[in-house]
């Protein structure tokens, strides 16, 4: 389970979270939403434990995320950030292999078996050999997925998986994301502007906006919500307080 108690998180006097609770069960699969630059991705590096909190607590399984950094070799949490943040110099086997090899967990012919079963789960045995730059957008978010997975952590996050993705492939990766949570009894928390992907990554939903957060249980709870923010958000209006950036 994973926990936030009364969160606020302020960055240079600019406040971005006040006093958030949220509460995530185990193989739940959690979608974050709100406008641009109004901290989804704050709070997931809240819960990853990369940032921290100005106040209150968060707790991972009953210890704090820090706790757990102090633990390196049984942290059981996972982050994919949205450029992936691959090993350019390194092989798509290599980058899968990188988090086994830093752990010490197992022997070499060990990692191999791991990494290959790892590779195949999601379609990528056939190009270990290749570098990041070698392989497509939709190919490198998989071997950022494949070296999330590889340590199979109870809780994964994912920081807009889909990002810049054409929508055949961002459906195909996120039902990836789908099929291996339920595979490995995983929890997952995503965070996207997609509503069509919100959908497909996520049963429960946290709308983020103004400092705080709305939880809603279903999707059908969100497109029935009145609140005006959200109301204009998910049916992509011109009309309405969110006001329209134009770039």
């Amino acid at each position: 389970m994973v926990e936030l108690q009364n969160v606020s998180l302020t960055f240079e006097s600019q406040a971005v979270l006040e006093s958030v609770n949220l509460t995530i069960e185990d193989h739940s699969a959690i979608s974050i939403l709100g406008p641009s630059g109004i901290g989804k991705s704050s709070l997931l590096k809240l819960i990853a434990g990369i940032i921290q909190p100005s106040a209150g607590k968060i707790y991972i399984d009953k210890k704090s995320p820090q706790k757990w950094l102090s633990q390196p070799k049984d942290i059981p949490i996972s982050m994919l950030f949205q450029k992936n943040a691959l090993f350019d110099s390194m092989s798509v086997f290599e980058n899968v292999a990188f988090p086994l090899r830093e752990k010490d967990l197992y022997a070499n012919e060990e990692i191999a078996s791991v990494v290959q079963q790892t590779l195949e789960d999601v379609g990528l045995w056939h190009v270990k050999d290749l570098y990041p730059d070698e392989i497509s957008g939709g190919m490198q978010k998989r071997l950022g997925i494949a070296r999330s997975l590889v340590l199979t952590p109870k809780h994964i996050l994912y920081d807009d998986p889909t990002a810049g993705l054409d929508p055949i492939t961002s459906r195909g990766i996120a039902q990836l994301i789908r099929e291996t949570q339920k595979k490995h009894k995983m929890t997952i928390v995503s965070v996207t502007n997609d509503m069509v992907r919100a959908k497909q990554l996520g049963d429960r939903f946290v709308f983020v906006y103004d400092r705080q957060i709305s939880v809603f249980n279903s999707s059908d709870d969100l497109e029935k919500s009145k609140d005006p923010v959200v109301y204009q958000f998910i049916r992509g209006l011109e009309e309405g307080p969110l006001r329209v950036q134009n770039d």
